[in-house]
């Protein structure tokens, strides 16, 4: 009997030390906790002396470059940004607290620094991680994910060779630098060479992330900054596939015109038909090349000089064949005369028709000297006739002199189109070294 009140007795005080146990009260994290955050005091700068400032230790790891909007001139990336501080009032004996030398504490809870970043515009979905790592020493580790929408000023002159440098510059908002200053975690040259966590499938390729510390002055106090100098440069190939080849073929079509015969109205349907292509090609090159309010892409300068010698060469040969048409009519129409300088423009049609008027009296006159057999008015008559050829012949050497001209013009369009493709091919190539060489 008494055995078993004693088993009893025994049972129920091994569940309720098995239940004291399990409590969380009873838990060495617990008392931790609730002892450094007990008469915690967040608003309140971590140290015991004032006048020594808190130290806050950046590092910056690129993940991804996530897009590049030069006409807002924007970049967006992926980044793992890392603090790290010491904060005296977090500070524990780890032999006190069953050998526990590191916890998690919310952030919302403690003090942090107010470290902003100078060209934010927006923080797109980035996780919010509510919890940081605070070990024995007080050291406290805040490390998160963020996408950075940040301003940059993005120069696609060079474009698709171009080369963007973009900064992010870290501060605090109040504290002076005799309160808060900033440090390296790691060393500059370690941050600039570090690639392991950036993802290379991307358009634009990482080359380096460059660091520098500085003293921001300002008219409130002393501020420390760390910058963080982002340079990445993008992948042409699929640009040089399929904008500057097929820019270049057409060129080489269009150069191709110049080899029909200025007085061939072929041409200008060749030229016609070539003009739609350059216009239905640029159309779809601007859904392509990045807009910038700032510059302008070099090859967009080149395919817009080719287009002005197109439509200057179409002009010529409608103007020509237009001129070829008004001489196969018969009718003396003299259309670039006003270029000239000729005032008596009007001249040679009044002599034309006087011509043709003296070779329809040469006709009437012909009867009346075949009754009379006149000498005088034979006479007269083979003049006109002679005046009648001399303008023609006149008019023919006009025609062969304005044609002479227009063919040097045509030349010259020819090689100042051949200029402007070599010199277009030449920057491309250099620009293509260049870009490898950074």
């Amino acid at each position: 009997m008494w055995a078993s009140v004693m088993a009893s007795l025994w049972a129920c005080v091994l569940v309720a030390v098995a239940t004291d146990t399990h409590h969380p009260r009873n838990s060495a994290l617990y008392h931790l906790s609730k002892q450094l955050l007990q008469k915690y005091h967040k608003e309140v700068r971590p140290v015991y002396n004032w006048t020594k400032a808190t130290t806050v230790y950046l590092d910056l790891f690129v993940h991804a470059i996530l897009d590049v909007d030069a006409e807002n001139q924007i970049l967006k990336t992926s980044v793992w940004y890392r603090e790290v501080w010491n904060d005296e009032f977090l500070s524990w004996n780890s032999s006190t607290f069953d050998e526990i030398r590191e916890i998690s504490l919310p952030l919302s809870a403690i003090w942090a620094p107010d470290i902003i970043m100078n060209e934010f515009v927006d923080i797109e979905r980035s996780p919010d991680l509510p919890y940081v790592y605070v070990n024995s020493s007080g050291t406290i580790e805040n490390s998160k994910p963020i996408r950075v929408v940040s301003a940059c000023s993005l120069e696609t002159y060079a474009f698709p060779f171009d080369v963007q440098n973009c900064s992010l510059t870290f501060n605090s908002i109040l504290h002076t630098v005799e309160d808060v200053d900033l440090a390296f975690l790691r060393s500059p040259e370690d941050i600039k060479h570090d690639k392991k966590a950036y993802l290379n499938d991307s358009e634009w390729e990482l080359l380096s992330v460059s660091s520098a510390y500085s003293i921001l002055q300002s008219s409130t106090g002393e501020f420390a900054q760390i910058q963080f100098n982002v340079v990445i440069r993008r992948h042409p190939l699929v640009y040089v596939v399929k904008l500057l080849i097929p820019s270049i073929f057409l060129m080489l079509v269009d150069l191709g015109s110049f080899y029909l015969p200025l007085n061939c109205r072929a041409r200008i349907v060749f030229k016609t038909s070539v003009l739609v292509g350059y216009t239905v090609f640029r159309v779809n090159m601007s859904n392509q090349v990045p807009r910038s309010a700032g510059s302008t892409p070099l090859i967009g300068y080149f395919f817009t000089i080719c287009m002005a010698f197109l439509v200057l060469s179409l002009a010529k040969s409608i103007v020509l064949v237009r001129f070829l048409h008004s001489e196969q009519r018969g009718g003396q129409e003299q259309p670039f005369s006003c270029l000239r300088g000729d005032t008596n423009a009007d001249g040679p049609r009044v002599k034309a028709r006087a011509q043709g008027a003296a070779v329809t009296e040469s006709s009437l006159y012909g009867e009346h000297l075949a009754q009379s057999g006149s000498l005088k008015e034979v006479w007269a008559q083979l003049r006109s006739i002679s005046n009648y050829l001399q303008t023609q012949e006149q008019t023919d050497q006009q025609e062969v002199e304005w044609l002479e001209l227009l063919c040097r013009f045509d030349q010259l369009l020819f090689r100042s189109y051949v200029f402007m493709l070599g010199l277009y091919t030449i920057t491309l190539c250099s620009l293509w070294a260049l870009w490898g060489s950074v």
